[in-house]
């Protein structure tokens, strides 16, 4: 039996120091997950099992007869561990099959089976802890070595199910695994839950009669299951990046080194004891630290070259991510340029949230998501001289960024302004080349347009005289004048649409700085010119304008930017309806706003209503608001359209034209 009994001396001793690193590795990490918290209790629940089970066996080898309150307490803290372990054990795996969603339903019923199922599971722990703490307090002895024995057969049960059904768990969560590192660690832990479930069941339930030491090594290695497991976990956290927290390697060095320490001073503790009949404790003990000095050397280039390889793997990471960055940049799309870096910043450093930002607020500062401001967020400027500052905002799921992380997102930024003037102007070159295109396109189709105008518009326009003199004669009979009307009305409109065409496809004349126009003349004039036209439909027409509004642009061009505008109003106002003109001076420019209560435009046509042909008029060309678009663009003006202005109706056409430059 004296070996059984420092097998679990050393046992208890590294559970104990196990569950207590674990604890530390999960508060330092801080991730805000009902896993997290859940797995931190369960390793409380164990290190309150192992430091009970440690405290009560130092007392047997210590004391003769251990004092009765250091037994009560060691007996609390163990059994008030073992207690809760099967429910928090199966809560553990709930919630990681939740993070999996492996238990998402549509019309939630899961989440309230869960909540039945772990309610019933601690409300049941609770009352059989309080039934059975005070039959073992009033009992002469404590049974250390198998003390779920004390909780009854029921607690046999709930430990088997909660064994039982976590194995079950970790054989499905085998299966859904992509990764084979993944899938071997689900089994192997599935596996040792079972080995668990069949001790607990033999041990527990059916109290088959085994011979002392069979049932002393059983309980034993039943109390000890555990330890590789989580063993094991700190394998899989620091190689595969398990559970998401490998990131955190400064965080997993630090919590490492420190509990070897506590392991390597516990091994002194223990190795004096053992010697002392041979050597003093103080002699032991000073030999034991002394050889860690011949480990220095060697240990400092493990260190060395384990910290050079982590510090390279983000660094290797960035490297290949700067690649692709470019690679997107080159597509010449600023917008999805900028969602890209996002999804792949978190995707690549698995961050619960990462924001990309590029460009200035009126105060000067980028923007900020909202996010920014939570705990543990993290903000990296992308900036250089001469280019748009930017920010790259990220928050980790844990409290803290580590170094390396933090160096590789610092080197990364350092990269992303040139893959920013890259994509800059890279869109840049498309815009002109559209441009180029664009105008290409028009001139072919003023080609078209005079071309048309030539073959069609004269001979239209002899078609018209001669219908008009036929008119005059009085020699038509009645019942040919209405038709003769009607086609002159139609060829009346087709001129008036060959004109257009023509209106669109000619460049309007832009002056130079002695030429341009008075906005306020021309809107005198088209108001004049249209009046009759809005007294006929009964649709009122108001004008306020400021006086002496000179621009830049020629009379030409704003007189087909307000023709085209009001005419487009006039066409859209309700019934007795109102248009309104206004012009005013805003700082540099001269401001243009022309406004009606129609039905509005759509929002999912305010992009189209500007391109050429695009009408949703059935006697409509589509060039009236593209024609002002394209001398507005011409005269280095800005469009902009609102709609709805009041009501759910109405539209807004607001126009600015550089004023005339005084000299």
């Amino acid at each position: 039996m004296g070996t059984l009994l420092y097998v679990r001396l050393i046992g208890y001793t590294a559970g104990t120091l196990l569950m207590l690193f674990w604890m530390v590795v999960i508060l330092g990490y801080g991730r805000q997950r009902n896993f997290e918290r859940v797995f931190f209790f369960l390793c409380l629940a164990l290190f309150l099992f192992y430091g009970g089970s440690l405290l009560a066996l130092n007392a047997q080898i210590y004391y003769a007869q251990p004092p009765p309150l250091l037994s009560t307490f060691a007996w609390t803290i163990l059994g008030a561990g073992l207690c809760f372990a099967p429910a928090l054990l199966l809560h553990l795996h709930l919630e990681y099959a939740a993070t999996r969603y492996l238990t998402t339903r549509a019309n939630g019923d899961s989440g309230r089976s869960k909540r039945l199922i772990l309610t019933f599971t601690y409300v049941f722990v609770v009352l059989l802890a309080i039934r059975a703490y005070r039959n073992v307090t009033s009992a002469p002895a404590f049974d250390f070595l198998a003390p779920a024995n004390a909780f009854g057969r029921f607690f046999g049960i709930l430990l088997l199910s909660a064994l039982a059904a976590s194995a079950g768990w970790q054989f499905k969560f085998a299966r859904a695994a992509t990764d084979r590192k993944e899938k071997l660690f689900h089994r192997f832990a599935g596996w040792g839950l079972s080995l668990c479930a069949w001790l607990a069941g033999m041990l527990h339930i059916l109290h088959l009669p085994l011979d002392p030491r069979t049932t002393a090594i059983a309980t034993t290695g039943l109390s000890l299951l555990p330890i590789p497991f989580f063993a094991a976990l700190i394998y899989a956290v620091q190689k595969y990046n398990f559970l998401q927290i490998g990131r955190q390697t400064n965080l997993m060095y630090a919590v490492s080194a420190t509990f070897m320490a506590l392991l390597y001073l516990s091994l002194v503790r223990r190795a004096s004891g053992l010697l002392e009949p041979v050597l003093p404790p103080e002699a032991t003990a000073s030999i034991l630290l002394f050889v860690l000095v011949i480990f220095v050397e060697p240990i400092q280039r493990l260190l060395a070259r384990r910290l050079h390889e982590t510090a390279q793997h983000p660094l290797g990471d960035v490297r290949s991510l700067v690649a692709e960055i470019r690679n997107k940049a080159r597509e010449g799309h600023l917008h999805h340029f900028v969602d890209f870096v996002s999804a792949r910043v978190k995707q690549q450093f698995e961050f619960a949230q990462v924001s990309f930002e590029i460009g200035q607020t009126a105060a000067g500062k980028a923007l900020l998501p909202d996010f920014a401001h939570r705990p543990g967020s993290e903000i990296f400027p992308v900036a250089q001289p001469g280019s748009v500052p930017g920010l790259l905002t990220v928050r980790p799921h844990g409290a803290i960024l580590s170094g390396e992380i933090r160096a590789a997102l610092e080197l990364l930024c350092e990269e992303l302004p040139g893959a920013i003037e890259l994509c800059r102007a890279i869109e840049e070159k498309v815009r002109l080349e559209r441009e180029l295109a664009e105008r290409e396109r028009l001139a072919v189709l003023g080609q078209m347009a005079a071309s048309i105008s030539h073959n069609l518009k004269n001979p239209l326009g002899s078609i018209k005289t001669i219908l008009q003199v036929q008119l005059e004669s009085p020699e038509m009979p009645d019942s040919l004048k209405s038709e003769t009307h009607m086609v002159l009305s139609e060829i009346s409109r087709l001129s008036g649409k060959l004109s257009q065409l023509l209106q669109f496809s000619r460049p309007a004349v832009l002056g130079d700085s002695t030429a341009g126009c008075d906005v306020v003349e021309v809107v005198r004039e088209i108001t004049q010119l249209l009046g009759p036209e809005f007294e006929r439909k009964s649709i009122a027409l108001t004008v306020s304008s400021n006086r002496n509004l000179p621009v830049s642009a020629a009379h030409e061009a704003v007189n087909d930017i307000l023709s085209n505008l009001l005419v487009n109003a006039l066409e859209a106002a309700s019934a007795k309806g109102r248009v309104s003109v206004t012009t005013a001076r805003e700082q540099q420019s001269a401001l243009i706003r022309v406004e009606d209560d129609g039905q509005g435009i759509p929002d999912d046509l305010r992009d189209k209503v500007m391109q050429p042909f695009f009408t949703t008029k059935t006697q409509g060309t589509g060039l009236g608001l593209a024609i002002v678009a394209k001398r507005v663009a011409e005269a280095s003006g800005t469009l902009e359209l609102q709609s709805p202005i009041a009501n759910g109706r109405g539209a807004r056409f607001l126009v600015s034209l550089p004023l005339k430059k005084p000299g």
